[in-house]
């Protein structure tokens, strides 16, 4: 955990003369947490917006906390900071009241002013601040304010007007004297390898004064003009010769999840086991398989990094989610101490989940070596994002269920099917983190990516949310990783929550109705947790009568991330035209979060994993061949597009009491589950299969 790792109030807090500098590792990829972050100092220092800054995320100089992932972030870095913050008022009041003669419940502290009624004169809580004890360790137990003491905060998001003016400076417009572009040259397809260069190739690079680094099969063209340097790569591509080997794989990777061989675990209370797995129902009155196709994250912009080697330091911007871990792997692949690797996190375009910026910081590590002394600055294309970046895992959720007479659940079985979650660099045996970076297995010495071990963490990448957050009779579930699968695979929002819950919430509305109770009576029924059926109940009422256009139909769903985090529930209408297409009207979202910190940053990020959640279900899937990955741009790629997205309306339960927890993911799995139930409602057809697609849709009808 963050704080453990980091458990001195410097690593959190610094004071810059009359500025509060917060530090953390969490970087900021569009979630808005430094905007949370400065929120929570402001709550607790009483200290005003303007006079608070955030620190660069820089390794060495930031806590190391892991990877931003997994909704972690306000209770992690979120969670340390707030401590921090109240260890170190609570040190500054003390010196206070003994300052001014009196007991500390008698001062007042407003604006980071800190003053008693008998005085004619302040105390800064600033100049106290940076005067601690450099070793005073946070207080687990330290006393936060309760909501009810926090003065109001009010401010814009961090950086929200440069962006809107475009001045703000993102990691791909740095320019640095004497900076060299560069270009990777990529082989065909993941298999391939360089054979040879043609003289003509390599005499267009010496007069264009261009740079050529090769390493075995990793190949990169650097010059000083960009635009040079973008065509002469793709001129110097078409005089390199490669061995195609056999391709790639082309049988379809649902096929593959059923045949290959796989790692069988059984999971109890969200967690796997050794052992082995539970019988199945033995007769099940309902059953279904639900699938997810390969995805990609879909990043506005490609992946881009900025390197330098000089005098035996090796500097990297990134914006990568997880800078030490790709530290580690970095100075592993090089063979070079941590202490020569650092790491910059720079805004790129934001990322849920591990798209291709460890793969972009590395190549342009390796380019840096080979012209030290001088910057480089590497961007990817949008075709090398979508054709090269790990995607996120196919997945097979096989379920079952009985009910009882009381036409409730009484045995439940779901068994998932995926490939690894986990392909970040992270470090491990066998040079985990190194193989797990694309370059390396094209170098001379390659690094071939190692076998992928099962995630035994608790909710951890296909098992997420596998475990029903529902009180059932009883449960049997399985994961089952699966081996030799076609697509290099890695985290993607959500991880395995996304297909697990579009499986269970579709099965609850297949199994509604034994005695004539609804959707959300069927679900209040199996539920224990106060505040999952205060969720319900406020989306009922939130919701509005049933559309009753033709075509129209209506879903809901309800979850909670990780079992642990944000309660969500999403309410969908929809049509479904003659033309077969999925068009979506408006959609309720109800959100318990605990205690809310930053009301517009939660808000926005509920939408947008609705959106992205929908987009999920109606447009994604990557298509590949022998040749490669074909889904290169947005026409082969489609995604939802500003005129699918409907009215939607957002409603947060604030628990000022409760402790704020993860909304980040919170939101996509229920939404896609929602709008397959939809569609069940308008159309009668039960699609299990994402995403649900015109054609989809026209196939389940000639099916039934």
């Amino acid at each position: 955990m963050s704080l453990e790792a980091n458990p001195l109030v410097r690593d959190w807090l610094r004071v810059d003369g009359d500025r509060l500098v917060v530090r953390t590792g969490k970087v900021d990829i569009g979630q808005r947490i430094t905007t949370a972050l400065v929120r929570i100092a402001a709550e607790e220092l009483s200290v005003p917006v303007a006079q608070i800054d955030v620190d660069e995320v820089r390794t060495g100089l930031s806590p190391n906390e892991g990877v931003t992932s997994g909704s972690n972030s306000i209770e992690q870095s979120g969670r340390a900071l707030r401590l921090a913050c109240a260890t170190a008022r609570a040190a500054v009041f003390e010196a206070a009241a003994h300052f001014f003669g009196v007991d500390a419940g008698a001062l007042k502290l407003e604006d980071g002013l800190i003053t008693h009624p008998g005085a004619n004169s302040g105390y800064r809580l600033l100049d106290k601040v940076a005067k601690l004890d450099p070793a005073m360790q946070v207080d687990p137990n330290a006393r936060i304010l309760p909501a009810s003491r926090v003065q109001p905060v009010a401010m814009t998001p961090r950086h929200l007007e440069d962006m809107v003016r475009g001045a703000f400076r993102f990691l791909h417009d740095i320019e640095r004297p004497g900076m060299l572009h560069a270009r990777v040259v990529r082989p065909p397809h993941a298999a391939a390898r360089l054979k040879s260069i043609s003289p003509e190739a390599r005499n267009l690079a010496a007069n264009q004064t261009l740079r050529i680094v090769r390493d075995g099969s990793f190949l990169a063209v650097a010059g000083a003009d960009e635009w040079d340097v973008i065509k002469s790569s793709q001129t110097f591509a078409r005089g390199c010769v490669w061995d195609l080997g056999e391709g790639m794989p082309e049988a379809g990777v649902f096929s593959l999840l059923r045949r290959n061989p796989s790692i069988r675990l059984p999971v109890v209370e969200g967690s796997p086991r050794e052992g082995e797995s539970p019988p199945a129902i033995s007769d099940p009155e309902f059953s279904a398989e639900f699938e997810r196709p390969y995805q990609l994250h879909g990043a506005l912009a490609p992946s881009a990094a900025l390197a330098e080697w000089r005098d035996g330091l090796l500097t990297i911007h990134t914006h990568s989610q997880g800078i030490y871990p790709l530290r580690a792997a970095i100075a592993d692949s090089l063979r070079l101490d941590e202490d020569a690797v650092e790491l910059i996190h720079a805004p790129g375009s934001g990322c849920y989940g591990h798209n291709s910026a460890d793969d972009a910081a590395f190549e342009a590590a390796l380019i840096a070596r080979s012209v030290p002394e001088t910057p480089i600055l590497l961007k990817w294309t949008r075709e090398e994002e979508h054709r090269w970046e790990p995607v996120a895992p196919a997945m097979r959720v096989s379920t079952s269920a009985t009910l009882d007479t009381a036409g409730e659940v009484e045995a439940w079985s779901a068994e998932v099917f995926s490939d690894t979650h986990r392909g970040r660099p992270r470090p491990g045996p066998d040079r985990a983190g190194p193989s797990r970076l694309l370059a390396n297995r094209l170098r001379a010495t390659p690094i071939e990516p190692a076998p992928a071990a099962p995630n035994m963490a608790a909710h951890g990448g296909m098992h997420r949310n596998l475990d029903p957050i529902y009180d059932f009779g009883s449960t049997r579930l399985v994961k089952n990783l699966v081996s030799d699968l076609p697509l290099r695979t890695s985290a993607m929002r959500c991880l395995g929550a996304v297909a697990n819950i579009f499986a269970l919430e579709s099965m609850m509305d297949e199994m509604v109705g034994r005695n004539g109770v609804g959707a959300v009576d069927f679900r209040r029924r199996h539920l224990r947790d106060e505040r999952a059926v205060a969720v319900l109940d406020r989306l009922v009422e939130c919701a509005g009568p049933q559309p009753d256009a033709d075509g129209a139909g209506r879903g809901i769903a309800y979850a909670q991330y990780k079992n642990a985090m944000t309660r969500v529930g999403v309410c969908v209408d929809l049509v479904v035209n003659e033309a077969a297409e999925v068009k979506l009207d408006r959609v309720v979202i109800v959100a318990d979060a605990g205690r809310i910190v930053d009301p517009d940053g939660l808000t926005a990020q509920l939408e947008g994993g609705f959106a992205q959640g929908a987009s999920w279900a109606l447009f994604e899937e990557v298509n590949w061949d022998r040749s490669g990955v074909l889904s290169a741009d947005w026409e082969s790629y489609p995604v939802i597009r500003f005129s699918d997205i409907p009215e939607i309306e957002t409603v947060l339960i604030d628990r000022p009491q409760e402790r704020s927890v993860g909304a980040g993911e919170a939101s996509p799995g229920p939404s896609v589950a929602a709008i397959a139930n939809a569609v069940k409602a308008a159309t009668g057809l039960r699609l299990t299969r994402m995403p649900f697609t015109p054609d989809a849709l026209r196939a389940a009808a000639l099916r039934t």
